[in-house]
């Protein structure tokens, strides 16, 4: 009788490694790297170059600040401006804001404020005259205007106005077509409204002659304020 031989199935053969014989590596799957385009590589490099571009001109803008003038105080219309009254400032400035250098500061002390100046704000160059605002042979009269007296339109200094004297109640009206007396003048200072009444009051330059005929109509209150033309027309 022949013998048998029982073979003993082979683990390796079925892909089970033998118990107790320990697994070796297991290799990674190859990937295959992706072919680049150099259309995108050329792409990214100019947005990379675009933005580093864009960064720096606004480091540059953001860098550039301009030494100005600022008031520090108020100063009121006609007042002389000193040094106390002006500071100084670096700021990024918009080439269109007109402002006063810091280098011109000495050039704007010494003269007149021609507006009201308030603290915190830049000095225009506009904002200041050399002249006196109420000249040699001038006389300064303060007008009360009621709130429907006042003009919609802001009284600045330098305006031209008219003084009109309109008759008083009972008064007898001078024959028809005969226009009514006026009297020039330009505005100084015009204040704000007053709390509760309304009334702002303007001083109005007018020649020494006619002070006193203005300040006659303002007491009796028969005077109204007309404004000019802007041109002066």
């Amino acid at each position: 009788m022949s013998k048998t031989k029982e073979r003993t199935p082979d683990a390796a053969a079925n892909g089970v490694p033998p118990q107790g014989r320990a697994a070796g590596p297991v290799a990674p799957p190859r990937v295959s790297a992706r072919r680049r385009r150099p259309g995108m590589i050329a792409l990214s490099l100019a947005l990379i170059a675009a933005g580093g571009a864009s960064v720096a001109v606004l480091l540059l803008q953001v860098g550039h600040r301009t030494q100005v003038v600022t008031v520090v105080r108020d100063v009121q219309v006609g007042q002389v401006l000193t040094e106390q009254d002006l500071g100084q400032a670096s700021i990024s400035l918009d080439p269109a804001v007109k402002t006063v250098k810091a280098d011109d500061l000495g050039s704007v002390v010494g003269k007149r404020a021609a507006v009201e100046l308030k603290p915190g704000s830049l000095l225009t160059p506009s904002q200041v005259t050399k002249d006196s605002l109420v000249k040699a042979g001038e006389q300064l009269v303060p007008i009360g205007l009621k709130p429907e007296q006042v003009p919609a339109t802001e009284l600045v200094p330098g305006q031209k106005v008219q003084l009109v004297h309109v008759p008083a109640q009972g008064e007898t009206a001078k024959a028809s077509g005969t226009p009514p007396e006026s009297i020039t003048g330009r505005v100084v200072k015009a204040s704000k409204a007053a709390p509760g009444t309304g009334i702002v009051v303007v001083d109005v330059a007018t020649s020494a002659n006619d002070g006193p005929t203005v300040a006659s109509w303002v007491s009796s209150s028969t005077l109204r304020l007309v404004l000019d033309a802007q041109d002066g027309s």
